[in-house]
């Protein structure tokens, strides 16, 4: 069963959301997926993590806040876990 793992970056100064972030996605296991709060589009997250074998889904959120869900390429079982999780969550208040 797939398990979710929460980081709220959103308040911290750059460096760390990616420093953070990248940490964390390695270490997930096969059966988990982060959830991760991000005050903007992490565009260099993406860039560290795909080689990794890494994909994501992004909720872009009102005052440029986003939400990133990312899951390890393959499970599929996890990979679906995530995406509903990402379309369960409440529209956005701009």
């Amino acid at each position: 069963m797939a398990q979710e793992c929460y980081l709220d970056v959103s308040e911290l100064e750059p460096p760390e959301p990616l420093v953070q972030a990248v940490e964390a996605v390695r270490a997930l296991t096969d059966e988990q997926y982060l959830h991760l709060k991000h005050r903007r589009k992490p565009c260099l997250l993406y860039e560290n993590i795909e080689p990794l074998g890494y994909a994501t889904e992004t909720r872009d959120g009102g005052g440029g806040m986003c939400e990133v869900f990312i899951w390890k390429k393959g499970n599929e079982a996890v990979e679906r876990v995530a995406r509903s999780a990402a379309n369960a969550l409440p529209p956005w208040k701009e």
